[in-house]
């Protein structure tokens, strides 16, 4: 019982830390970008989440410890 509980536990941050991830996303895009590019649509928090996942695969760091 105690091993779901952490699994619950982490699932939770996980979820909060995406949050926290997609949310500043979202605000820029739709703050900072909508009135300086024309034709720029605003983005959904979930589009937002998207773009904040794929740029961090994207431009993620790799380290060699070697």
């Amino acid at each position: 019982m105690e091993k779901l509980g952490i699994f619950v536990a982490s699932l939770g941050m996980l979820v909060l830390i995406a949050i926290l991830l997609a949310w500043p996303t979202m605000w820029l895009w739709n703050n900072a970008l909508i009135g300086a590019v024309d034709g720029v649509h605003p983005i959904t928090f979930w589009q937002a989440m998207g773009i904040t996942f794929l740029f961090n695969g994207f431009f993620k760091g790799t380290t060699n410890s070697k």
